[in-house]
């Protein structure tokens, strides 16, 4: 059976047939439903009520479909008559549609120095800040050269800057430590960068502003025009 974009998923008919995508997602079918009744619903939703599982089996099979568990923890689990392959397609599709959804955080380096000038520290202080707006996590990563690891204090008060300077747009994951030769800490995008998007006010309606006549000093009657 082909379907949209061209692509095929099979049926699953036979008495011992077992997917390998059921046995992965743990989706019983047909005659591997063991309990001993269970809540059917047809292939147009509607409810046939508590059966046994031979018997919604045996309608199933005369309407040339499958019977299949999706609800396994309610009382008595919940089957439904439907085609199991285009189950699992339409199964795979939403998923892939969540997984689209979701947000990925990746982790945005900003490298300083011990010997970093005013401008350009004020520089990687923006691209963290930039970075957190974005909702990436930032890592602040300072290494030490030769004799500069006898002055690690001037790593700490640098990376320590930052994280003061970015403010609310970033919270503290990791604090400033060592590793080897390098100083890091990790900020994670703040609360308020997150809510920072709030809906906009709505618009007074141009049309209903202008149907309205304008009081004016020529328009107000006087006492004298009113005699």
């Amino acid at each position: 059976m082909v379907y949209s974009r061209g692509e095929v998923y099979p049926r699953a008919t036979g008495r011992r047939h077992i997917d390998k995508r059921s046995a992965k997602s743990f989706i019983r079918i047909n005659d591997r439903i063991r309990a001993r009744e269970i809540r059917v619903i047809d292939e147009n939703g509607e409810q046939l009520g508590v059966l046994p599982p031979f018997e919604a089996l045996k309608i199933a099979r005369e309407r040339g479909l499958d019977l299949v568990e999706i609800s396994p923890n309610a009382v008595p689990p919940v089957c439904r008559i439907q085609d199991y392959g285009k189950f699992l397609y339409e199964k795979d599709k939403s998923e892939r549609a969540a997984r689209k959804k979701q947000k990925v955080i990746t982790i945005k380096e900003v490298k300083l120095s011990v010997t970093v000038d005013e401008h350009d520290y004020q520089t990687k202080k923006n691209q963290a800040i930039r970075f957190l707006h974005d909702g990436d996590k930032v890592k602040a990563s300072l290494r030490f050269r030769g004799r500069q690891m006898a002055h690690r204090e001037l790593g700490y008060q640098i990376i320590n800057r930052l994280i003061q300077d970015v403010g609310d747009s970033g919270i503290v994951e990791f604090h400033p430590r060592m590793e080897g030769t390098t100083l890091h800490a990790i900020l994670a995008p703040g609360k308020k960068v997150e809510s920072a998007k709030k809906p906009e006010a709505p618009k007074p309606d141009p049309r209903k502003t202008a149907s309205r006549p304008v009081e004016t000093a020529e328009s107000v009657p006087t006492p004298a025009t009113q005699a």
